[in-house]
């Protein structure tokens, strides 16, 4: 009954208008969980070689006692050691306090929920491969569902991440949050510079938020998120080490000596 409700709500207010927002090919690809083949219309699609699938059907295999309800414009998932939230729309779906980047958003087709296969068995602690000569995704129980964030993310790393990527990109769209904060991790995991999220941040002549106090402002929701979604793998600006608005500083020194990457928002990108 549960899913029954979800569904129309979510047909209702939110499925019709987004799935004609979508340009997909409909798949003709099977799913088998834990050796059963599940029934041959679970709705899925592919998008830029990503495999949608509808949520629901493959949560309910893994986990049998699952309920889905719908709160506050988004799908509730909770089960034994899982509580998942799916909102359309969304670049990420968040499970247990982890932040699963979704590039291209969660869509949402017909009476259904639609987001990548391997961001939700990642979120549900499952295995996944695919079989190329019968097209079928073999799906395989895990030990549990994924650890929680408390268990993942080190709170100082959050604290000190998410605020110089609200003091640099606290307007920017998400995907340019995360890639200052890609540049912040970037800078730790290469020799060139301090191997620490605060030491890189407050290394001298490089972050002027951190030389002029607004690092310490209290950042917005959503660039806790982009430093969480960072941590779990989330990418936009590839192997970046800089970062500079050009039209703040024209001509700056990474734009003259560094290799471009990207644009993304207001902000250039350079490895």
């Amino acid at each position: 009954m549960k899913k029954r409700a979800l569904c129309a709500l979510v047909s209702l207010a939110l499925c019709v208008t987004l799935a004609g927002q979508a340009a997909a090919a409909e798949s003709s690809v099977s799913f088998v969980v834990n050796g059963i083949t599940l029934a041959a219309d679970v709705p899925n699609r592919v998008e830029a070689r990503t495999t949608y699938v509808s949520y629901w059907p493959i949560v309910s295999a893994l986990y049998p006692n699952a309920t889905a309800e719908w709160v506050n414009g988004q799908a509730e998932v909770k089960a034994d050691g899982l509580t998942l939230h799916i909102k359309p729309g969304a670049q990420y779906v968040e499970a247990n306090g982890r932040y699963l980047y979704v590039p291209d958003g969660v869509k949402c087709e017909g009476y259904s929920i639609m987001v990548p296969i391997r961001t939700l068995c990642q979120a549900l602690g499952a295995g996944v491969e695919w079989d190329g000569t019968q097209s079928t995704i073999q799906i395989t129980s895990g030990s549990g569902p994924i650890l929680s964030g408390e268990q993942a993310y080190q709170a100082d790393v959050v604290y000190w991440l998410s605020r110089i990527i609200y003091a640099e990109s606290g307007n920017q769209p998400l995907d340019g949050k995360i890639a200052v904060g890609n540049v912040v991790l970037n800078r730790v995991a290469s020799p060139r510079f301090p191997n620490s999220v605060y030491e890189v941040i407050f290394q001298r002549n490089q972050f002027t938020p951190a030389a002029n106090g607004s690092i310490n402002r209290t950042p917005s929701a959503e660039s806790v998120v982009a430093a969480k979604l960072c941590l779990d793998g989330a990418n936009t600006a590839g192997s970046a080490l800089y970062f500079v608005n050009p039209t703040v500083a024209p001509g700056s020194w990474a734009s003259r000596n560094r290799p471009y990457v990207a644009t993304i928002g207001a902000h250039a990108f350079y490895g």
